[in-house]
């Protein structure tokens, strides 16, 4: 039988070699596995009897191929990467190394995203089937509120996928940052499909729903706004690099950040949410309260992002970039509060066009004061505590008792 004790004790007949660190090689023994390696797959690009033509001429095409070539068309330079080479926008690092980390509330949200993964078949629609169905469910008021919202947003969530995947992502340099943008245009994917199948389960005249930014003002106003800030930016050849490029990025992720997903999807969360709480389209209003903490997380995101530019490019920050900024977010502010008064011209939901107004001038002032500007609207107060709750993912149970309030997948599935 073996005694450790023994076994472990040095041989005083041989020299005691030095141990190596675990996980570690000798230099060695670690040139003559890769001497072995490089010849094996040399080897295996030989052509023999058995391989038909079009395999010898793939093997033959890689016999061609010129490696530094395609290294060099990788973005970033080739060596270690530095955290301080990791900026926001222009970075000196390869963008293609993720770690080390340099901005580690990015790397957080992505992990938080993906905990927090959701579909939109996972919610029961019979009950707003039947609601919508029926000639007294709802009143007119009420479905006004669900198609024009419908309309709007099924557009809204496309127009920031597109400003993501065309632009954005390929213009922010940071990898950790690039990561949670992968992780939130998928979440618009899941958005834009959450309202297709509201639309669908409730026999929605679908022309009418999706055309909408076409034909409905309000609805318009709001879409064109946003388009303008990415028409130059989603241009293939577009460059950050200079100070007009630079801020050009920058007014793109106040709009589609503190506006588009700050904003406009305040007023029409707001009507879908009160409705649910009074126990009518509740399948509806759940997928909006799924959609809305996601949409939570993205602009905090986009905040932290934005802040982080001007902190590392502190010249694109001047008297006309802070104007240019607050005239953007007052513009958008107005174009909600015409929308809130076109989608509800009269008192509905224990609400009123008075009410959003004031709703969105305090969303106004918080957009404003997160990104360093002073509040416009002196004095606007929240009258509706209770979204600040649905938008909080660690606090209450979900309302409508229907699913995890979390909606966390796996092991990180929290039941309350």
């Amino acid at each position: 039988m073996l005694n450790w004790e023994e076994f472990d004790k040095d041989d005083d007949t041989t020299t005691a070699k030095p141990v190596q660190a675990a996980g570690q090689q000798a230099p060695a023994q670690t040139e003559r596995l890769d001497s072995e390696g490089d010849a094996l797959a040399h080897d295996a690009r030989a052509v023999d009897a058995t391989d038909s033509a079009a395999v010898a001429r793939a093997k033959a095409a890689l016999n061609e191929l010129d490696i530094q070539e395609g290294l060099d068309d990788l973005e970033g330079s080739s060596a270690r990467v530095h955290v301080g080479d990791k900026q926001m926008i222009n970075a000196r690092a390869d963008l293609n190394q993720l770690v080390p980390f340099k901005y580690d509330w990015a790397w957080q949200k992505y992990l938080d995203g993906c905990a927090n993964h959701w579909m939109p078949q996972e919610v029961n629609m019979n009950a707003d089937i039947a609601t919508w169905k029926s000639a007294d469910g709802l009143t007119e008021d009420e479905r006004r509120i669900v198609k024009r919202n419908l309309g709007f947003f099924s557009t809204a969530d496309s127009l920031v996928a597109n400003n993501l995947v065309l632009a954005v992502y390929r213009l922010i340099t940071n990898p950790e940052c690039r990561q949670y943008i992968l992780r939130q245009a998928f979440e618009e994917a899941i958005h834009t499909h959450a309202y297709q199948y509201c639309i669908e389960s409730l026999g929605m005249d679908e022309g009418e729903i999706f055309n909408m930014y076409h034909e409905i003002p309000s609805v318009a106003k709001k879409a064109s706004w946003g388009l303008k800030y990415t028409r130059s930016i989603s241009d293939p050849e577009f460059k950050t690099g200079t100070p007009e490029t630079d801020r050009q990025f920058l007014k793109n992720l106040i709009a589609y950040y503190c506006v588009l997903e700050g904003i406009f999807f305040y007023c029409g969360f707001t009507q879908i949410l009160s409705m649910g709480r009074r126990n009518k389209m509740t399948g509806t209003a759940e997928q909006f309260q799924y959609i809305l903490r996601d949409e939570s997380m993205h602009l905090n995101f986009g905040i932290d992002m934005i802040n982080q530019i001007k902190i590392e490019n502190p010249h694109l920050w001047d008297a006309q970039m802070k104007d240019e900024a607050t005239q953007m977010i007052l513009q958008g502010t107005q174009l909600e509060i015409e929308y809130a008064r076109d989608t509800m011209p009269r008192g509905v939901l224990g609400m009123n066009a008075a009410m959003m107004e004031d709703y969105l001038k305090f969303i106004a002032n918080r957009r404003l004061t997160q990104i360093g500007l002073k509040e416009e609207y002196p004095g606007a107060t929240n009258p509706f505590p209770w979204m600040s709750e649905i938008m909080d993912l660690k606090k209450e149970k979900n309302f409508f008792e229907t699913r995890v309030i979390e909606y966390q997948t796996g092991g990180a599935l929290s039941w309350d």
